[in-house]
Formats: C-alpha cells, structure tokens, sequence
C-alpha cells in the first residue's frame, strides 16, 4: 500500500498527465467538440455522462494520452470525484487542468488505502498515483486525514483475535509516544470497583482481553477541555442473550467507535489543537461463560445509577455510561462519543448515513453542516424525552434496553443522556462505520464516517 505521503505533491510545473473534468450535464457539448479520433476513443470505452466515467484519451505521440472524467461539477470538485481515477489509472503522476483539486484530495489518498495483512497477493502491486496541486498549503492537513483514515480502516477491518483491548491499549500508547501527552490504563479490581457498567460487560472474557479503560490525556490544562469517547467493544457475541451467526458475522467492528477516538485524538495531537484533549476508550469483549452477567442483574455505574440488566446485546451503553462519567470528573465543554451502538439506526437511516443525538441545537448545527460540506453524511435523531418511560425498572433506578421493538436509536441515545457531563454540549454519533461493498474511494469493509465532519467542527472551534 503506498504511502499516503508521497500521494500527492506540490505543482511546480514537472511532467505529468493530464486530467480533463467535465460536467455530467456539459457532456454532449463537450464530446461534440472534440477531435475524431477522442469521441472514437470515448465510445469505444463507453463513456457516458454518468458519475465517475472517464476514457482515455489519445495524444500526438505513441505515449502521448490524458485522461477524462465526468463529475458532477467541474469547477467545485467534492471530495470523492477522482476517487475512480485514483483507483484505475496506471502508476504516475497527474494533474487536473483547468481547476484545483481541492477537497478532492481526500477521495484520491483514500481510494488508494488496500488492507493486506491477511491476504496473500498473488497480482503485482501498482505502483502509486500521484496528485498535483498549486495549493501546497493543503497538503498536511490532507495527508493526516488519510493517515487517520488508513489507521482506522487497518483497526477496524484486523480480526478480533488481533484487535483485542489489549490491542487498543497499545494503539493509544503509540499515539502517546508520538505525540506526548499521558497514557492511563484501569485494569483489573480498580475497574471491578469503580466501574462497575463496564466490568459487568468485559467480565467474562478470556485472559489478556480483560476489561479497561483507556485514557489520554494531551495539551494545555489552561486550554477548552474536550472528550473525546470511543466505544471498544473488540467483539460483541451478544452475551448470554447471545446473537444468531449472522448477526455475530461483523461483531469485529463493534470496536469501531474506539478507532474513530483514535483517529480523532491522532488529528488533535499532531495538528496541536490548542485544547486539553480527554480521550476515553472503555475496551472490552462481550464473550460468554460462567463469569458472564445475567439477564436481570443489577449493575451499579460509576456514577451510582443502579441498571437492570434487561438485555445483554445492549453493552455499548453501559461502558459508554461508565467512560461519561469519568469524563464528568474532568469538567469538559464539549463531549462526543462514537459508537457503533444499535441495528435501529441503521434501520431508520441505512448504511451511509449516521445518526446523530445532541444536547445542544448550536454544535448540532455546526456538525450537520460540516457534514454536508465534507460530503460525510449525517442526520440528527431526537433525544425525545417521552420515550424515557421505555427505560423504567421494577427493581433498579433504569434498564439499559427498552422491551418494546421501537425507537431503539432514541431510547440507546436517551439512556447515555443520563451519564452526560453537566453543562456539557454532548454530541453522540451512532455509527455503522462499514461498507457493505465498493464505492469510489471507499473499498468494502472498515470506513471512517462522521469523522472529517467532526475535525471540521474541531477546527473552526478551536483552530488558532
């Protein structure tokens, strides 16, 4: 897999290929206008005015040739309209002619991203496509985003047996060794006793997976505190109120909440946001055996709420509500929490885009509008307050699921709500995190969502 580096470079005028955008609604004209021997290229490679198309297109010389791609808008290019180019074009070095990448920048080091631990490749690797801009200035920001991304993408799509807590763990401590900052790791009786949410859901795991919450702690104490929360399930059998095998198929990316953490704690620390950066990770394996917590048993969360045990599948929320509340002792302004937390939200709202929950309409704004302009959908879901009658318990001061088969999103978000830190804007992010199969740029399996929305967001907040 190339280097996300060497993927794109200044324009200083060196030799490279030329890419010709033209708009979906521009194309008869376009191909009208062009010389015998392009529109005979076009049509033999079935170019169309349809989204990511493109042709090759003959020179003056042997070697000579461009390329062409249609897109949507050619003069304001979004952030997955060379995706496809990026993908398919030989090994070299390319320009677009006429108008700057831009945002596009993203698509082009994402589409290159290949996971290859497992896998033996038998074709031979193509070697890198790289890009050309005359906006130098956006190169770093671009090339940590796409180092995030691949990060992310390697943590999510690694197997259970190789991305347990543990694993984690060691993710954070290379962010800490890199970046600085301190590390804090809660294993073992401290969180048998202090956590008690999250120890009734790690428990039951095997040895060297158990239970811990991760923090780090990064920046100026004097700076915005922020929290930044990851859910860490490394693999959710469901329980004792166990999943059917499909429903267990993808459990490895039940951790994909810590890695969107980790991602965006890494932008945080190497950018040098200037804010004092609270990242919470509670990590565990919801596995099964006789240690395993019941259907019905009490839990007691750090925060002192008591919670019925109705459903063992429900998990994401009781570690989240232990890591929220820990993050409540640091006295944060801003808080949000990445979870891969329920099937309900993928119901009301599909695959691509994510359900978003906020305690506050102004940074609900904000993050909607980032997404939108970071082509990184999202939509935000009620925090209906009614439905909390749903989490009512006979013995316990709450459940942690609802019995009825409505609203599953909603009541997940609401039950959460009662661990936010005081005072806080809180935004929680119910992600899918997982292409089901290939898009432009976005190859099947792992995919950071929400993700470019909330550096956004981060940034204009507290960028200097």
């Amino acid at each position: 897999m190339p280097d996300p580096n060497t993927l794109v470079q200044p324009d200083k005028g060196q030799p490279a290929r030329t890419i010709h955008v033209i708009d979906a609604k521009g194309f008869d004209a376009w191909l009208a206008a062009q010389p015998p021997r392009h529109r005979t290229a076009a049509a033999a490679q079935k170019l169309a005015p349809s989204a990511h198309a493109s042709a090759i297109l003959p020179g003056d010389g042997a070697e000579d040739w461009s390329v062409v791609g249609v897109v949507a808008n050619a003069e304001r290019l979004s952030a997955w309209c060379l995706a496809k180019l990026a993908e398919t074009l030989p090994e070299g070095t390319y320009r677009v002619e006429g108008v700057e990448p831009g945002k596009a920048i993203h698509g082009w080091l994402a589409a290159q991203y290949k996971f290859g631990a497992y896998k033996k490749d038998e074709k031979a690797p193509v070697g890198p496509r790289v890009l050309l801009t005359s906006e130098p200035a956006r190169i770093e920001e671009a090339v940590r985003m796409a180092n995030a991304t691949y990060k992310l993408r390697d943590r999510i799509n690694t197997g259970a047996n190789d991305m347990g807590p543990a694993d984690l763990e060691a993710a954070a401590a290379e962010l800490v060794k890199a970046h600085g900052g301190q590390l804090t790791v809660v294993k073992g009786d401290e969180v048998a006793k202090g956590y008690g949410l999250l120890w009734a859901v790690g428990k039951a795991a095997g040895k060297g997976r158990e239970p811990r919450l991760i923090e780090i702690e990064w920046g100026n104490p004097e700076h915005p505190k922020i929290a930044i929360i990851g859910k860490g399930v490394c693999f959710d059998s469901g329980g004792l109120d166990i999943k059917p095998a499909a429903g267990m198929r993808l459990m490895k990316k039940d951790m994909g909440g810590a890695a969107h953490a980790l991602a965006t704690a890494e932008l945080i620390m190497a950018s040098r946001l200037p804010v004092r950066l609270h990242m919470l990770v509670p990590a565990v394996e919801n596995s099964i055996n006789g240690e395993a917590t019941r259907p019905g048993d009490i839990m007691r969360s750090r925060k002192g709420i008591t919670v019925e045990n109705s459903n063992t599948d429900a998990e994401g929320r009781l570690i989240l509500a232990d890591a929220l509340t820990k993050a409540e002792e640091k006295g944060p302004e801003l808080v949000i929490d990445y979870a891969t937390l329920t099937g309900a939200a993928r119901v009301a709202l599909g695959a691509d885009l994510q359900a978003l929950f906020a305690n506050d309409d102004t940074l609900a704004s904000e993050l909607l509008a980032a997404a939108e302009t970071e082509s990184d959908p999202m939509w935000r879901l009620p925090l209906y307050d009614p439905y909390k009658e749903m989490l009512k318990s006979d013995v316990a001061d709450m459940v942690n699921a609802a019995e009825a088969p409505f609203g599953g999103a909603l009541t997940a978000a609401l039950f959460l709500k009662e661990f936010v830190p005081e005072k806080a804007q809180w935004a929680h992010l119910d992600i899918f995190c997982w292409n089901g199969s290939h898009k432009p740029g976005r190859p099947k399996g792992a995919e950071a969502v929400s993700l470019r929305a909330v550096w956004k967001v981060l940034k204009d907040r507290y960028g200097k």
